[in-house]
């Protein structure tokens, strides 16, 4: 039997990555992307679908009854009914731990990008001021070093844990938050989440989006942060109160730097998008985990995923 295999937001994938080795497995048919209204028509005929962020409900899949496998192009799970797959006989894979070394090097390009004023060194130096100041240097936009700073990881899971890696080699002394309690580290010291808001000079978020870590950062707490902290959010959006950040964020000087948000892409008119001091605010288009490296990655173990499953 000649499979179908639908991919139904491969324009998330990267027009870079070459995907014939699903080929291999029967006819592939690719879609750049797939609104809500679409997805049924899509996968009615499909033995193997392949999403990344395209949500596959109970009514979608009580529609295609071919269905026999879901690979979802990323880690998290949250975009399948997956209770509803199971009552189907459908198997779910997903692809963990592809993006670990591509986020933990993105957290560090935003962090040194808000640290050390970049943005604002590259205007003064393409717009010519610098050339105008006659000096052969320009101090007047100080940074410190990570070394000997307080760094706190909220959420100790692999990604946050290479991080706390990293930043100890640069010499910060690293505590961290477990959002689910569930992760003990003799390495770290272990924190509340009010203790480590309160005495860190940067703080990074790796964990989840669940019921516990909705809005685990609001206008209760985002208060406690030191002046002139950092804050980097690279786990899932909505683990920050977006609308409390922005008035923070208005209010006094700290910084935030996310490449994660509760919608996206970001609405023109929301908060973040107008707020005064918007050179306290780095946002990226939810990209930590799109290295080249990544991705082939994330494309190999598709692949194993099906090669596997078929085998059974």
């Amino acid at each position: 039997m000649r499979r179908e295999i639908v991919i139904l937001d491969v324009e998330t994938l990267g027009a870079d990555l070459d995907l014939e080795a699903l080929g291999a497995f029967g006819d592939v048919i690719q879609y750049k992307t797939t609104q809500e209204s679409e997805v049924v028509d899509k996968v009615k005929n499909a033995h193997i679908i392949i999403s990344n962020k395209v949500v596959i409900s109970k009514e979608t899949l009580s529609q295609a009854p071919n269905v026999e496998l879901i690979c979802i192009a990323a880690t998290g799970m949250n975009n399948v009914d997956l209770d509803a797959a199971k009552a189907l006989g459908i198997v779910v894979k997903n692809v963990a731990g592809y993006s670990t070394q591509s986020v933990v090097q993105h957290t560090f390009a935003m962090l040194f990008y808000m640290r050390e004023h970049l943005k604002y060194y590259d205007t003064v130096v393409q717009t010519g001021l610098w050339s105008l100041s006659g000096l052969f240097t320009d101090v007047s936009h100080p940074f410190g070093e990570i070394s000997g700073k307080k760094w706190g990881v909220i959420g100790l899971g692999n990604i946050g844990k290479q991080v706390a890696n990293v930043a100890t080699a640069f010499g910060a002394n690293v505590s961290y938050f477990s959002t689910s309690g569930k992760n003990h580290s003799t390495q770290y010291p272990l924190e509340s989440l009010e203790t480590l808001l309160s005495s860190c000079d940067i703080i990074s978020i790796h964990a989840p989006l669940n019921d516990d870590t909705y809005a685990l950062l609001n206008d209760t707490n985002l208060p406690l942060l030191k002046d002139k902290a950092i804050l980097l959010n690279l786990g899932r959006g909505g683990i920050v109160n977006e609308t409390d950040l922005a008035y923070e964020l208005n209010r006094r000087e700290i910084y935030a730097a996310l490449d994660v948000l509760e919608q996206e892409p970001i609405d023109i008119d929301h908060p973040l998008m107008n707020i005064e001091h918007k050179e306290r605010l780095l946002i990226t288009p939810h990209i930590a985990w799109t290295s080249i490296e990544a991705r082939e990655k994330l494309l190999e173990g598709i692949v194993e995923n099906i090669s596997t499953f078929l085998e059974k």
